[in-house]
């Protein structure tokens, strides 16, 4: 994780945060606790990463039109953009992971986060 953190230590971002704006570009707005189980956080630490996102106009927050007791989260055009400029590093990053560990160690690993993951 070091050089991703590394990465995202350069703009401002923690890994979490990080997570958090992942799944919401790539599954589209949503409530915050399947925000939560998307990226693997605990609610009560999500509320804080939301609260700092939008602080960083990196997300919006607005009530459910359907159910005003509830909130849907979406990534702003800033957050794409934070996305786009830095993912090419994020993978580059992650590549070398799996180039240090081999292929077959790399997909395995992927392999049992997974299963635990589906078990949790």
């Amino acid at each position: 994780m070091s050089p991703i953190r590394g990465m995202l230590a350069d703009v401002g971002l923690t890994e979490q945060q990080w997570r958090v704006l992942r799944v919401l570009e790539e599954e589209g707005p949503m409530e915050p606790t399947r925000i939560s189980d998307l990226a693997c956080l605990l609610l009560p630490s999500l509320t804080r990463i939301l609260q700092r996102l939008e602080e960083k106009k990196l997300i919006q927050r607005k009530p459910d039109k359907a159910d005003r007791r509830r909130q849907i989260v979406k990534i702003t055009p800033i957050g794409v953009q934070m996305i786009d400029a830095n993912l090419e590093a994020n993978l580059q990053a992650l590549e070398g992971v799996r180039t240090r560990m081999g292929r077959d160690r790399y997909d395995l690993l992927l392999d049992l986060l997974n299963e635990l993951d589906e078990q949790g």
